[in-house]
């Protein structure tokens, strides 16, 4: 991934270096395995622990000759060990390595991940708490409908990232496995003990069965909670992005002291954040088309995946993690303009409270059909007029007045009536009666 989309903690991760330092580890694991079943002594062990060491420049090196990557780490460390360097990768194939070690790269990104989200699930809660009462306008097909309040809108993204969080922990578990079977899968040169042991000792466990390699049905599934989150990320974005258009203003990403918005108008201020994060949603969704696509390989394997993987595995993972660090810092400093939701809402004086009088028309014994032409009448005469005002033509409607007092009618015009289980939906939620109690 480019420098622009990559933290420094997911590009360590990703780097050669550590890249190498996961391959050795493995090594090291399955000859501490060996040794413990008796087929590697004690001594040489630990001339392999203590002299084990690559150099990344020696390795290109080498596999500029021998046009094989794993061969080259391998010819690398025996180098560096000497003749002990016979026991390393015993019986083993290079999936043995690559595989398991993805799963190791894959568990150190998932962390930082994992640790994202949950910041991220923290900064929303919050914010969703301070704005639980906050009313705003809610829409359908972007045209106003019934009030709601901003609260609930952060609460949904709340309660979609939440369920993402538990998706994505059941795919860290899913990758989380290695294998140390040799070619074919078959332990045909190498102990099925020893892929118990090693695995053990690198924290993962063994894969049940694998043909040469893991199944990608894992990766895949790693990939697509992935695209998942990237999503779910998009959804909060698109809204932000929605909400800050010129005639609606009702929220804005921060604009910091210094920042431009146009090399040509000075006057902007545009929601260049979210786009971004729209635009790099796309990007993780094609990956995890991709892994998909890695699944079907020709009987036990070949490597169509493995370019494939070199890419998207760390791509998709340096993404969700910046795309994650930089919607957290949006909805941390956003900017929430209740007075311009207030506005918005009473547009074309108070037309969303049409079911509101509707209902209340019905229960003084109007027929519903004959009380929606009545309120449809008076709404649409409202809509879409300079001077349009809903409630004054209700007030006016001598129909209506036959069936409800002026007192009732304005009472319907109460934007708080459709507040009322706010915090029965924020407790079902939440399910921390202690903290929704916060007020705004």
């Amino acid at each position: 991934m480019i420098q622009r989309y990559t933290r420094p903690e997911l590009a360590k991760i990703w780097s050669e270096e550590n890249k190498y330092n996961v391959w050795l580890s493995v090594e090291i694991a399955a000859a501490e395995a060996l040794c413990e079943l008796g087929q590697v002594s004690r001594e040489s062990l630990s001339i392999i622990k203590e002299r084990a060491k690559f150099d990344i420049k020696r390795i290109e090196e080498i596999d500029k000759e021998v046009h094989h990557d794993v061969i080259a780490f391998l010819t690398c460390l025996t180098e560096s060990i000497g003749p002990d360097g016979r026991f390393l990768h015993l019986g083993m194939t290079s999936s043995d390595l690559v595989d398991t070690s993805f799963a190791i790269l894959l568990k150190q990104a998932g962390k930082k991940i994992s640790d994202g989200l949950n910041k991220f699930l923290s900064t929303l809660q919050k914010k969703a708490i301070e704005h639980k009462n906050t009313i705003c306008i809610g829409r359908t097909h972007g045209v106003h409908a019934e009030p709601t309040t901003f609260g609930l809108k952060l609460l949904g993204f709340w309660e979609g990232l939440n369920r993402a969080k538990k998706r994505f922990q059941f795919a860290m578990d899913e990758i989380n496995v290695g294998m140390f079977s040799g070619a074919v899968g078959t332990y045909s040169n190498i102990n099925p003990r020893v892929e118990e042991i090693a695995t053990g000792k690198l924290g993962l466990k063994p894969a049940p069965l694998s043909t040469q390699v893991i199944s990608r049905d894992r990766h895949a599934l790693y990939l697509n909670e992935l695209a998942l989150i990237a999503t779910m990320i998009e959804r909060i974005a698109t809204e932000i992005r929605h909400l800050q258009r010129t005639e609606v203003l009702e929220a804005e990403e921060p604009f910091y002291e210094n920042q431009k918005g146009s090399s040509a108008m000075p006057h902007k201020r545009n929601p260049w954040r979210s786009e971004n994060l729209c635009g790099l949603a796309r990007l993780v969704r094609a990956y995890s088309l991709s892994a998909m696509e890695n699944i079907p390989l020709w009987h036990e394997r070949d490597i169509s995946h493995s370019s494939v993987e070199r890419i998207i595995l760390p791509d998709a993972t340096t993404l969700i993690d910046f795309m994650l660090d930089r919607v957290n810092q949006i909805i941390s400093d956003l900017n929430v303009y209740p007075e311009n939701m207030k506005e918005n809402m009473f547009k074309f004086g108070g037309v969303i409270f049409s079911q509101t009088v509707l209902l209340k028309l019905v229960e003084a014994g109007l027929e519903r059909e004959a009380a929606y032409k009545l309120i449809q009448k008076n709404a649409h005469n409202a809509w879409n007029k300079k001077d349009g005002d809903f409630k004054r033509n209700i007030l006016s409607d001598k129909e209506v007045l036959k069936y409800l007092s002026p007192n009732i009618i304005e009472e319907c015009f109460d934007p708080k009536k459709h507040l009322k289980h706010v915090d029965t939906v924020f407790n079902r939620v939440l399910e921390q009666k202690d903290l929704v109690g916060c007020k705004r």
